[in-house]
């Protein structure tokens, strides 16, 4: 090589320095993981800004219950208030109540957001950066240079499911119950894929977070046969009694923490149930349960469906991991069968299914680059167009979704809050009632801001109102109110007026007055004042004049911008005197 050559060489023909070049590649390839995580987050905020500040009304129920432990009055719903276990969620109530006591919720703006808005949604967005990392240590296992890309892409994909997004941050617990099952089940592939599931490490984990999951939703307890089930669909010769041991190890991991909150639950509560799990009637699964799933199947798309179980049955065939796939998709199946199982509530958008879509798709993606590795460059260019030609009607589904829930979201805890918390505060002010009690069918937000003593329609957070709409003795319900309870207020609307019949009760016209009437398609809807409760008949004129102007104004206020936020704070004793 000539002279010229030499000085005419590229700084790309120049050998790389061996120290540099491994410092750089070292660097990329831990960054790499992060900003995959990192965008797999920022694309599901970006998702959930279209809902804004919604935060759904049950969710504001653990809200005043981690108000409470934190205030050191233990587990009520109001200052006052008898222990009843109106929340499902313990282990995300104590993370609100540690919030609260961290000055991070419930005290006011963090951001120019109030903290009732930006923390249990902020918990959303870190639980899903924990999913994603989970996502990616189950990668690493079989992509060692793209467990990155399989993360961005599981990542990416999961922004586009409204189902996922809305309820990671709609307040409720369902980031942390998906993060625990998601866990749950990449412990148990990279444990299968390293030979290491019949240790006791494993399956004392693996029983630490169903107990986990247990405690974060009652659905959960449908994973304490993970484990069990994982041994036995890969049992290998000779080791059935190691697998039957271990199994009894893993259960027995999860019924001592679990079984010790029961045990303090019957202790201070008198159940071994949850009381919403008591009003909500939770039996046995009917033929529903075999139909429910499909539900799921046709909100994805039918086309993707498909799609993703021919690419996870390929990789069942022919990858070299396909056991660590069957460990991951055994919580997929008990998943699935939980959403089937579960009695159907009146949220949108597929709530239950939750810890589904992180899995299916954590399964579809490894699948996916299973049969992407080792193809030739066009045949992979063919695969991918496939792949992702199968995902346009679910992304236009998903946009639809999407589209229409941002338009008309479950109802907000700020609706609750102003239109039945603040505005029976005024009520009783304007009456000049001290002390008075409230029967309604919606606790989130009237817990944050009432006054009153709230007396649950629903039966949620009142365990003998919880009793009778279990045995469903409606007319035993209806005495208890009129004759037992006797609340100074009432309210009622859609289908609880004509569900329950306190509405249509005789009693109601005979006890009560009405402050203010919204008819809807022949129900009755409004507000009621006992007779006994008005000493003034100008005070009744002044709260009716009010209600009449104010009530409607908040409601339009409220539906017309449901995903607006109701003040910096909620808190109790809070009224409305003109239009928020």
């Amino acid at each position: 090589m000539t002279a010229s050559a030499l000085t005419e060489t590229s700084p790309s023909d120049v050998p790389e320095d061996p120290a540099t070049t491994t410092a750089t590649r070292g660097w990329g390839a831990r960054l790499a993981p992060v900003l995959a995580v990192l965008a797999g987050v920022a694309a599901v905020a970006v998702h959930a800004t279209r809902y804004g500040h919604w935060i759904v009304d049950d969710a504001a129920i653990t809200f005043s219950y981690a108000r409470s432990f934190a205030d050191g009055l233990g587990p009520v719903l109001q200052p006052g208030a008898p222990p009843v276990e109106g929340f499902s969620d313990p282990t995300w109530m104590v993370l609100l109540g540690l919030g609260k006591l961290a000055g991070l919720f419930d005290h006011g703006s963090l951001f120019g957001l109030p903290d009732y808005v930006l923390f249990p949604k902020a918990l959303g967005l870190l639980f899903t950066g924990g999913i994603l990392t989970a996502c990616y240590i189950a990668a690493k296992q079989i992509f060692t240079r793209f467990a990155w890309l399989a993360t961005l892409i599981a990542g990416l994909t999961l922004a586009t499911i409204p189902s996922f997004v809305i309820w990671v941050v709609s307040g409720l617990e369902n980031s942390l119950f998906a993060f625990a099952v998601v866990t749950l089940a990449v412990t148990l592939f990279v444990a299968v894929r390293n030979d290491r599931l019949l240790t006791p490490k494993v399956a004392l984990w693996a029983g630490v977070m169903v107990a986990f999951a247990a405690l974060t939703r009652p659905e959960g307890l449908i994973y304490a046969g993970a484990y069990p089930l994982a041994a036995l669909f890969l049992l290998r010769g000779g080791l059935f009694w190691k697998s039957f041991r271990l199994a009894l190890l893993s259960l027995a991991a999860f019924a001592v923490p679990f079984g010790a909150y029961v045990v303090w639950r019957h202790a201070e509560f008198g159940r071994l149930l949850a009381n919403p799990s008591v009003a909500k009637q939770q039996g046995l699964p009917g033929i529903d349960a075999l139909k429910r799933p499909f539900e799921l199947a046709g909100y994805a798309g039918w086309a993707g469906v498909v799609l993703l179980a021919l690419v996870i049955v390929f990789a069942l065939v022919k990858a070299p991991w396909r056991r660590s796939l069957i460990a991951l998709l055994v919580p997929l199946g008990l998943g699935i069968v939980a959403y089937g199982v579960m009695v159907a509530d009146w949220m949108y958008q597929h709530r239950f299914a939750s810890p589904v879509w992180p899995l299916a798709v954590i399964a579809g993606t490894l699948s996916a680059g299973e049969l992407l590795k080792h193809r030739q460059a066009l045949l992979r260019v063919g695969i991918v167009v496939v792949l992702v030609g199968a995902f346009v009607p679910s992304a236009v589904g998903f946009a639809a979704a999407a589209d229409k829930f941002a338009k008309n979201p479950n109802i907000t805890a700020c609706l609750v809050a102003d239109r039945f918390g603040r505005g029976f505060n005024t009520y009783a002010d304007i009456l000049g009632v001290q002390k008075a009690s409230l029967l309604l069918p919606d606790l989130g937000g009237s817990s944050m801001t009432s006054r009153l003593e709230l007396v649950d329609m629903a039966g949620l957070v009142n365990k003998p109102i919880a009793d009778l709409v279990h045995d469903n003795d409606l007319a035993g319900l209806r005495n208890y109110v009129f004759d037992t309870v006797k609340p100074t207020f009432i309210h009622s609307w859609g289908p609880w007026a004509a569900g329950n019949g306190v509405a249509l009760d005789p009693r109601l016209d005979r006890d009560y007055v009405l402050i203010y009437s919204s008819p809807i398609e022949g129900l009755r809807n409004g507000d009621w004042v006992r007779r006994d409760a008005v000493t003034d008949p100008a005070k009744l004129k002044a709260a009716q004049e009010y209600a009449a102007k104010t009530i409607p104004e908040v409601a339009a206020d409220r539906f017309g911008g449901p995903l607006d936020d109701c003040g910096a704070t909620m808190k109790p004793g809070q009224t409305i005197t003109t239009p928020s």
